[in-house]
């Protein structure tokens, strides 16, 4: 299994971390990840690995970052690279401002979540702008205040916070979770739950396992896009950062 760093802080952009294995694909397992592999909606990140070694200096860029087996974390390099070796010790670097621009966006569709309070049925982010589809069977009758309700909820700078709770307790309160087509991350006998807001004053709590700004403040102004009709129940609602 890998330790993944970028749970406990998003904020990390480089960090030591020695290979343990070359898959079958090409791909680098780590001891160790400050890249996020893809999943619930969010791009995994790309970057580079740099190490020494008696042939000297190297720089690998790092294409991808997928799930593997077993809780793995496979980082996936550009082809025709020499690779660095199981067992060297390497310094991982993300692509800043890429993995920030997912941060910021992927905040902003929980806080989405909030002003449309239907549920959820897909999403996906990106550096500068994310969607989610919703169960809405007719378009909303004024986007201009959902968008002002939006950045009003920005604005406040709440915090975003993270809690964990057991699998049991999720089950006892099933209300948590918006998405239908994403289930949250198991099998390890906890789920990691995202709040906006403080206690006393909770905007919004779900479980998630991606990665998230401080605070609210840090999102800045948002554009609300399009609204597609996807179906005879789903909108597909689009939001972009820079306002």
């Amino acid at each position: 299994m890998t330790e993944q760093l970028f749970l406990t802080d998003a904020y990390a952009q480089q960090a030591p971390a020695q290979i343990t294995e070359h898959t079958s694909e090409g791909g680098l397992v780590l001891n160790q990840s400050v890249f996020y592999a893809t999943g619930g909606g969010q791009p995994g990140d790309t970057g580079r690995l740099s190490w020494s070694d008696g042939a000297g200096d190297h720089h690998l860029p790092i294409t991808n970052t997928v799930k593997g087996e077993a809780g793995r974390i496979v980082l996936i390099p550009a082809e025709g690279e020499p690779l660095p070796a199981v067992g060297q010790e390497v310094t991982q670097a993300l692509d800043w401002d890429r993995r920030f621009g997912h941060m910021r966006v992927h905040t902003a569709l929980h806080l989405l979540s909030v002003v449309i309070p239907l549920p959820v049925s897909g999403g996906s982010i990106g550096a500068e702008k994310g969607r989610l589809d919703f169960n809405m069977p007719e378009a909303p009758e004024d986007k201009q205040a959902l968008e002002d309700a939006l950045n009003a909820l920005i604005g406040r700078d709440l915090e975003v916070s993270e809690r964990w709770i057991t699998e049991a307790e999720l089950d006892a309160n099933p209300e948590l979770v918006k998405t239908m087509s994403v289930a949250p991350p198991r099998g390890n006998g906890r789920i990691r739950l995202v709040r906006i807001g403080s206690a006393d004053e909770q905007i919004d709590l779900q479980p998630c396992g991606g990665t998230h700004v401080r605070s609210t403040a840090e999102i800045g102004p948002i554009r609300l896009g399009k609204v597609e009709k996807k179906g005879k129940q789903n909108r597909r609602v689009y939001l972009h950062l820079g306002g």
